[in-house]
C-alpha cells in the first residue's frame, strides 16, 4: 500500500522528491538534533493523486489522523482543545523552493473556545487573538477564496479608526473586534461559515495547499523557473510556536553568508514580537540580525552555533527561517539558498578555498546565466549626482525604466516594449507577474530577506527594498521623497548594487567582469569577485571537451572574440560584407545582362572581399576561421519592392518618366520575388545557378591565406557551403571550390588548403548526413534554420503570433529558438553526429546558430559529441564556462531553486 505521510524523524534531506525541499530539510535538522517543532510531512505523491482524481488519496486522513495522534500524545495536548490547545502550521514544500507561491496556514486549532484557553496559558489575550486573526485571514483567503485584499481593507480602516501606524499597535479588543469582522467578511463572501472543528480545518488547510500547486503565480513561478509542473507539492504540518508573545520573542530570516555579494559573515533580519510571515512580508521593517546579539544574547550565539553546523553539513549558504518563543530559540526552515550571480561565484571559490567542496564542484556551482549577468554594465555614479532615495541592496545590477505602481501595469506596459521598474510598499506573492515583467523591484519596505528580495535575487532582478524616505501612493499613482514627487511613467534608475535610485535615466559603464574580459585590468574593489570569475574559467578552460569559437563577421568583431577566449571563427557571414557603399557593386552583378556584366562586378567586390577576409585570418593567426559562402537569396541586397513599385508609380503619377535605374530594379525585384524566401533561391542553389558567384568568394578567401602567409602568419581558412540538402549539390560545389584552390595556389607559388564543409541545417541533410560526409570534412549545424524547418515555423512570423500563447500554454517551456529542441532539433543532430561520422570518423562537427551560447543547449552539444560551438563574441566566456560544466555534468552541483 502506498504511504502518503513520514514523521520528521523518518526522513532526511535525501528524500526531497517525496518529501519536497522543506519537509526533507526539516527532517534533515531533526536527524542533526537541532531544535525543530515536531510535525510531519503530506507526501508530493499524495499531491499528485490529489490533483490527477480530485479526490482524497485512500488511507491519506487515517494517515494524517495517526500522526496527528502521535503529536497530540507527545504534546500532552489535544489539537484544538478548549482549556490549553495544541496549534499547527500548514505549510507548502516542493522539491525546489517558490517562496511565497504556494499557500501556508497558521494557528490551525483555533476557534472561539480555543482562542480563550490560549490566552489563559499563555497569559496574553492579545497574543490570542492576534494568533485567531491571522488563522481566519489566512484560512478565508488560502482555503475559502475570499479575495485577500477585502481583510487588508478592513485592518487598514480599523488602524486608522484607532489612529495607529501598524498592526503591533492594536490592541485584545480591536483584534477580538477584527476577528468578528473577518468571520462576517467571509460569511457575506461565500455564505458558509468559518469553521470551528479543528479536524476541518486541518483536512481543508491541506488540500488547499495541493490545489495551490496549480495556482496562477505558481505556475508562472515555474515557467519562469523552468520547474516542472507534474511535480505535486509535498504539506509539512508541525507544532506551532510563537514569535508574538512579547519582547522576548521574535522571529528571523537568517542567511550563513551574504546572499547579495557571497561574503562570509551572519546576515538577515529579525523582527520582535512578530511571526514569520511578518519578516517575509516586510509589512514592518525590520533590524539588522547582528542586533539579536544585543537583544538576546543567548538565542544569538546558540542561533551562531547551528548555522555553522548547516552550513559545514550542507557545504553551502544556507537560508534560515527561526523563531524565538520567550526566549527559546526554534528553528523552523533550512535550504540551500537563493543567491545573486556575484555571490555564487565567490561563494563557490571561499568553499573551495577552505576545504569544504572541490575545485570541480565549485565549477557546477556558478552558471553562465550567472556569468552572463556579471558582463552586464553599471551605473555611471560619477554622472548622476545624489541618489533620489537609499535603501537596502537586496539584488544587484543596474536597471533603467518607467515607475508603475501594480503588476498588472508592469505586464502591459513591458508587453508593449516598454522597460517599468515595479514600485510597491512591499510586494506579495500576487505581485510575481509585474515582477517579472519589470527590469527592476523597488519598496518602501522590507530587507534583505522580504518577499521582494528573495523572488528578485532568485530571477535575477535589480532590487532596492526598504527606502523608507519614499511615501508610495498606489492609488495616485505616485510616490514622493521629500519634495520631490515621482509619478507613473518617470523614469528612474534603479542600482541594486549600492541600493540607490536615481530620478532619470542614468548613463552606464562597462563592469568590472567585462573590463577584466576585454582588457585584463581590474580595480581593487572588484577583486575578490573578477578573481572567481576568473578562476571558474581558467578551470573551465583544463576540464571541457568542447572548443568555443565565435560568429564574427569583421576584424574587430574576431580581435574581441580571442580576448573573450574564442578558439577560431565558427561563422564568418560573407553577406555582410556585401552591405553598406558595396550595395551597389552587388545590384550591378544582379543586373548584369550577360557573363561578361556580371564578371566586372563581381571582380569590383573581389578585393574588397579578400581585405575584409585578411583582416579577420589576422585577428585569427593560428586559429581556425569558418567562412559561410553567400547564404541570403540576391533580392535582400536590392530595394524593398514596395517602395520601388510606390516610387516608380508616383513618378508615373505625376506625368513624369521614371528612373531607368529605378525601373531596372523593381523589373528585378519582381523576377526574384518569392513567396517563401527562405526556402527559395539562397546558399547552395544561388552559387549553383548564379555564375561565378562562388569563385569570386573562394578566390577572395585564397588570396587573403596567400597574403597573410607571405606575412608571416598562419592563416586557417575553412569554407562552408551553406543549405545543403544533397550530396550531389555539394559535391558541385566542392568541384568549383577545389578548382579555385589549385589555380590560386598554382599562380602564387604558395600552396592554399583550405577544408571544404557544410551546414546542416535541413532535415533531409540532416538524416542522409552519411551520404554528405562523403564530401564535406566538416559539419556545422545552423541550428536557428533546422529549428525553422523541423517545427515548420516561420520565426520572424511566429514568434510574434503565438509563441506567447504556447508558452503559457505549457507547450513549450522555453523557445526552441532560445534552448535547443532536444526531442527534435535535438534527434536530428544525433543522427547527422552518428551517420556523418560513421562514414568520415575524422569529421569535425560544430554548431553555429544561436543556440552554441545558450547554457542549457551547451549541455546537449558536449552530450552528442560535437568538437566546437560557435556563439557570438559576447557569448564566448558563457560557452566557455557551461562547456567546463558540461564535462563536469556527473559532479553535484548548488541547486537552490
Amino acid at each position: 500500500m502506498v504511504r502518503y505521510v513520514y514523521d520528521f524523524t523518518e526522513g532526511g534531506r535525501h528524500m526531497a522528491d517525496l518529501l519536497g525541499g522543506k519537509g526533507a530539510n526539516l527532517a534533515e535538522m531533526t536527524r542533526l538534533g537541532l531544535p525543530v517543532p515536531p510535525g510531519f510531512i503530506v507526501t508530493t505523491e499524495a499531491c499528485r493523486a490529489f490533483l490527477a482524481t480530485g479526490a482524497e488519496p485512500e488511507g491519506m486522513s487515517r494517515e494524517i489522523s495517526r500522526h496527528l495522534s502521535a503529536l497530540e500524545a507527545a504534546a500532552r495536548r489535544l489539537l484544538g482543545q478548549p482549556d490549553d490547545p495544541l496549534l499547527l502550521s500548514v505549510r507548502s514544500g516542493a522539491r525546489f523552493s517558490m517562496p511565497g507561491m504556494m499557500e501556508t496556514v497558521l494557528d490551525i486549532g483555533l476557534n472561539d473556545d480555543s482562542v480563550l484557553g490560549l490566552a489563559k496559558t499563555s497569559g496574553s489575550e492579545r497574543f490570542a487573538w492576534d494568533s485567531y486573526r491571522r488563522l481566519v485571514q489566512m484560512f478565508g483567503s488560502t482555503v475559502m477564496g475570499v479575495d485577500s485584499s477585502l481583510f487588508e481593507q478592513a485592518i487598514t480602516l480599523l488602524k486608522e479608526v484607532r489612529g495607529v501606524p501598524d498592526d503591533a499597535h492594536l490592541d485584545a479588543a480591536d483584534l477580538a473586534q477584527l476577528v468578528q469582522t473577518y468571520k462576517s467578511l467571509i460569511e457575506y463572501e461565500t455564505g458558509e461559515h468559518f469553521p470551528q472543528s479543528p479536524a476541518e480545518q486541518l483536512r481543508r488547510a491541506v488540500l488547499a495547499v495541493f490545489q495551490s500547486w496549480n495556482g496562477e503565480r505558481a505556475r508562472l513561478y515555474r515557467r519562469r523557473e523552468h520547474i516542472p509542473d507534474d511535480l505535486g507539492t509535498a504539506v509539512t504540518v508541525q507544532r506551532m510556536v510563537f514569535g508574538n508573545l512579547g519582547a522576548d520573542s521574535g522571529s528571523g530570516v537568517a542567511f550563513t553568508r551574504d546572499p547579495a555579494t557571497g561574503r562570509p559573515g551572519l546576515y538577515g533580519d529579525y523582527l520582535v514580537d512578530a511571526q514569520g510571515e511578518d519578516v517575509v512580508a516586510g509589512i514592518r521593517n525590520t533590524v539588522p540580525l547582528t542586533d539579536l546579539k544585543r537583544l538576546d544574547p543567548s538565542s544569538y550565539l546558540e542561533l551562531r552555533a547551528h548555522m555553522e553546523t548547516l552550513e559545514h553539513h550542507y557545504r553551502d549558504l544556507c537560508d534560515i527561517e527561526f523563531t524565538i518563543e520567550r526566549g527559546r530559540l526554534w528553528m523552523l526552515q533550512t535550504r540551500v539558498g537563493k543567491r545573486t550571480a556575484e555571490a555564487a561565484f565567490a561563494i563557490a571559490a571561499e568553499l573551495a578555498d577552505e576545504g569544504l567542496i572541490p575545485v570541480d564542484e565549485a565549477l557546477t556551482r556558478v552558471s553562465g546565466d550567472g556569468l552572463a549577468r556579471l558582463m552586464f554594465p553599471r551605473f555611471d555614479t560619477s554622472a548622476v549626482g545624489e541618489p533620489l532615495a537609499h535603501g537596502i541592496a537586496a539584488s544587484p545590477g543596474a536597471a533603467v525604466g518607467a515607475v508603475v505602481f501594480d503588476s498588472a501595469e508592469a505586464a502591459r506596459r513591458a508587453a508593449a516594449g516598454e522597460k517599468v521598474v515595479l514600485v510597491r510598499q512591499e510586494t506579495t506573492p500576487d505581485d510575481l507577474p509585474g515582477m517579472v515583467a519589470a527590469e527592476a523591484v523597488l519598496t518602501s519596505r522590507g530587507g534583505k530577506t522580504s518577499h521582494a528580495a528573495v523572488v528578485a535575487r532568485g530571477m535575477g532582478k535589480v532590487c532596492v527594498c526598504g527606502a523608507e524616505q519614499i511615501a508610495v501612493a498606489p492609488q495616485e499613482r505616485r510616490f514622493t521623497v521629500g519634495g520631490t514627487t515621482v509619478r507613473e511613467g518617470d523614469v528612474v534608475s534603479v542600482d541594486g548594487s549600492a541600493g540607490t535610485v536615481y530620478l532619470g535615466a542614468a548613463p552606464l559603464v562597462d563592469s568590472a567582469v567585462m573590463r577584466y574580459l576585454e582588457t585584463g585590468a581590474h580595480d581593487e574593489r572588484s577583486a575578490p569577485l573578477v578573481d572567481a570569475v576568473a578562476r571558474a574559467l581558467r578551470r573551465a578552460d583544463d576540464v571541457r571537451r568542447l572548443e568555443v569559437r565565435a560568429n564574427a563577421d569583421t576584424p574587430e568583431d574576431a580581435a574581441r572574440a580571442r580576448r573573450f577566449g574564442a578558439q577560431g571563427v565558427g561563422l564568418c557571414r560573407t553577406e555582410h560584407m556585401f552591405l553598406g557603399k558595396r550595395r551597389k557593386l552587388v545590384e550591378e552583378m544582379i543586373l548584369a545582362c550577360d557573363d561578361m556584366e556580371r564578371a566586372r562586378a563581381l571582380e569590383a567586390l573581389l578585393p574588397l572581399q579578400r581585405q575584409d577576409f585578411i583582416g579577420i585570418l589576422e585577428a585569427m593567426d593560428g586559429l581556425p576561421v569558418t567562412i559561410r559562402l553567400l547564404d541570403p537569396p540576391l533580392h535582400e541586397f536590392l530595394p524593398d519592392r514596395t517602395d520601388l513599385a510606390v516610387q516608380v508609380a508616383t513618378t508615373e503619377a505625376r506625368g513624369e518618366l521614371p528612373e531607368p535605374h529605378d525601373v531596372e530594379l523593381l523589373d528585378a525585384v519582381n523576377r526574384m520575388h518569392e513567396e517563401n524566401p527562405m526556402l527559395g533561391l539562397r546558399g547552395v542553389r544561388l552559387g549553383l545557378v548564379v555564375p561565378g558567384l562562388v569563385a569570386m568568394q573562394v578566390r577572395a578567401v585564397a588570396e587573403a591565406v596567400v597574403e597573410r602567409v607571405r606575412a608571416g602568419g598562419d592563416p586557417r581558412a575553412e569554407i562552408m557551403v551553406p543549405l545543403v540538402d544533397t550530396v550531389e549539390e555539394l559535391r558541385l560545389a566542392r568541384e568549383e571550390v577545389d578548382a579555385v584552390l589549385a589555380e590560386v595556389g598554382k599562380a602564387t607559388g604558395v600552396p592554399v588548403r583550405c577544408p571544404v564543409g557544410t551546414m546542416i541545417e535541413l532535415p533531409r541533410a540532416a538524416l542522409t548526413a552519411g551520404r554528405i560526409a562523403e564530401e564535406a570534412e566538416f559539419f556545422s549545424f545552423g541550428t536557428n534554420d533546422l529549428t525553422q524547418t523541423v517545427w515548420g515555423f516561420s520565426r520572424d512570423d511566429v514568434e510574434a503570433a503565438f509563441f506567447s500563447t504556447y508558452l503559457d500554454k505549457g507547450i513549450f517551456a522555453t523557445s526552441p529558438f532560445e534552448t535547443i529542441d532536444r526531442a527534435g532539433v535535438g534527434r536530428l543532430i544525433e543522427i547527422a553526429v552518428a551517420e556523418g561520422r560513421a562514414t568520415r570518423p575524422d569529421l569535425k562537427i560544430g554548431v553555429c546558430g544561436e543556440h552554441g551560447g545558450d547554457p542549457e543547449s551547451v549541455h546537449f552539444f558536449h552530450a552528442a559529441g560535437l568538437d566546437y560551438v560557435s556563439c557570438s563574441p559576447f557569448r564566448v566566456p558563457v560557452a566557455r564556462l557551461e562547456a567546463g560544466r558540461a564535462a563536469l555534468s556527473g559532479a553535484a552541483d548548488s541547486d537552490s531553486r
